[in-house]
């Protein structure tokens, strides 16, 4: 993967982010690790036959009985092989311990390999990760499993790389792997988090049309929260229609979703409805992923009044916060700048023994990078990695935005070295950052080489990263690059509904 490097025309020379403004001693629990003990049964050989007697040690080689022995696996007992005729003599074994070695070596081989492929999909590397796959499937002796085709399409739809999910599912079934139910799902969920609801609902009929990849609940939830996101209200209303007809009960998570769909379009009175259903209902009751979902409806809109009523009534029905709940109502007062609430919220969790996680940390990061108040930023960031907490992507996107804000753009540079140095894992969103960034610099040069190096890269731009460069470009009255990003937005829309009529020729009827 090609590396990014900045060099803003416009700043001054990078300098590293600031060392630790100050530390807080945290001493982590001790894990000690006492392995088992293993008994190893060794097998012991039946003692041998006692020796004949009759002989004397004086006695002739001709006269004395020979002794008894006990013979491999493969040998000639009582014959010896060089009085055999040759076409029954057994062949030697030429090189075994050379053989052996190579046998070892062979599974240790495949064993790092794994290791190493395990290790691109947990830091979300997709590019990587399907190098080494094709590398391992070319070994005779390697064969794929359904749970690394299912972890490699999970990864690629994370990644917004739906289409290599779907080539990758259709090499699955070609050598002979028989797709699933949660295969099928997976490849779904690919599709939805990209926002591709069509591809989706093609998969979900061609899953219909399969006795043994029958669509279940989890599948439907999937496809509600994608029709959800875009606000298709009418598609919900048919997907709970069809579930009923497949004898098909929502669940509290198919509930919660369709709950947060109603507040982000601010339909409060369906929610409410819905709520009031979950509470009468004996199959799917409100639980702390409802009360999550509600105050972080009313949060992301700003309504902190909201919030805290609902916060309080959730309480009433006996349902107790979680560690996530109390990163909401941070993230919210953040927000609004209400650092007191923020800072009482984060020492109640330490009072209840709750820890501070990386959300934590990003949505106290994100509410001072908003306001570009890089100085409180750093110390938070300085916090975290003094804590030991592992920074992810949003983190570095905070920070990115943050300097930006401040207009630190030699600082932005420092972010994007340090996310190389820990392998941050590089998405659309960590991009869109940078080339922000170098826009507010008014460095357009800088603002394109990110855009091809993103593109490089294999990710895909969506309508942030294009909206950011026109209006960049726009500003400077470049009407010729608004024309060509323009070209490129239609051909891509394009390619999509081609995929998709190619994708609907091959469904199944």
């Amino acid at each position: 993967m090609a590396s990014i490097s900045l060099s803003f025309s416009s700043s001054l020379l990078p300098s590293p982010i600031s060392q630790d403004k100050f530390k807080i001693h945290h001493i982590p629990d001790s894990i000690t690790y006492n392995p088992s003990l293993r008994v190893i049964r060794c097998a012991t050989a039946p003692p041998s036959s006692k020796r004949t007697s009759s002989s004397s040690p004086s006695s002739s080689p001709s006269s004395s009985v020979a002794k008894k022995r006990h013979w491999k696996v493969g040998e000639f007992p009582g014959v010896s092989e060089t009085s055999l005729p040759g076409s029954q003599r057994r062949v030697p074994i030429k090189n075994v311990k050379k053989k052996l070695d190579r046998k070892v070596k062979a599974k240790a081989w495949v064993n790092t390999v794994t290791e190493c492929l395990a290790d691109k999909i947990d830091k979300k590397q997709w590019l990587q990760a399907l190098e080494v796959f094709e590398m391992l499937r070319e070994q005779p002796f390697y064969q794929p499993k359904e749970g690394t085709y299912m972890k490699l399409i999970v990864l690629l739809g994370r990644c917004g790389q739906p289409q290599r999910a779907h080539q990758l599912f259709n090499t699955m079934v070609e050598e002979g792997c028989q797709p699933t139910s949660e295969l099928y799902t997976a490849l779904l969920a690919a599709y939805c988090r990209n926002n591709l609801i069509d591809e989706a609902f093609s998969t979900l009929n061609e899953m219909k049309h399969l006795p043994l990849c029958q669509p279940d609940v989890f599948t439907y939830s999937i496809l509600i929260k994608a029709c959800v996101d875009a606000l298709k209200f009418d598609l919900v209303e048919l997907l709970h229609e069809e579930m009923a007809e497949r004898s098909i009960t929502p669940n509290t998570v198919t509930q919660n979703i369709v709950l947060s769909g109603y507040g982000k379009a601010g339909n409060y009175d369906q929610m409410e409805k819905v709520l009031l259903n979950m509470l009468d209902s004996t199959t799917c009751k409100p639980d702390v992923w409802t009360m999550n979902t509600i105050i972080s409806v009313f949060g992301n809109k700003g309504q902190v009044d909201m919030m805290e009523r609902w916060y309080e009534k959730f309480r009433n029905f006996g349902i107790e916060p979680e560690t996530r709940t109390f990163n909401i109502l941070i993230g919210a007062y953040g927000k609004k700048r209400m650092y007191d609430k923020m800072s009482s919220v984060m020492e109640y969790m330490r009072k209840l023994q709750f820890p501070w996680t990386t959300s934590t940390y990003n949505n106290v990061i994100e509410a001072f990078a908003a306001v570009g108040d890089a100085k409180h930023m750093e110390y938070t960031f300085d916090q975290m990695r003094a804590e030991g907490m592992k920074a992810d992507t949003k983190t570095f996107c905070c920070l990115i935005n943050g300097y930006a804000n401040a207009g630190l753009f030699h600082k932005v540079i420092s972010s994007v070295n340090l996310a190389k140095r820990f392998e941050i894992p590089e998405n659309v969103s960590f991009y869109n950052a940078i080339i922000s960034a170098c826009a507010r610099a008014e460095d357009l040069i800088e603002m394109e080489r990110v855009f091809n190096w993103m593109k490089d890269n294999l990710c895909q731009p969506d309508d942030t990263t294009y909206s950011v460069m026109i209006e960049a470009y726009r500003k400077e009255g470049m009407r010729d690059k608004i024309y060509y990003l323009e070209q490129e937005m239609q051909m891509i829309s394009d390619d999509k509904v081609n995929k998709l009529m190619n994708e609907i020729h091959f469904v199944p009827t």
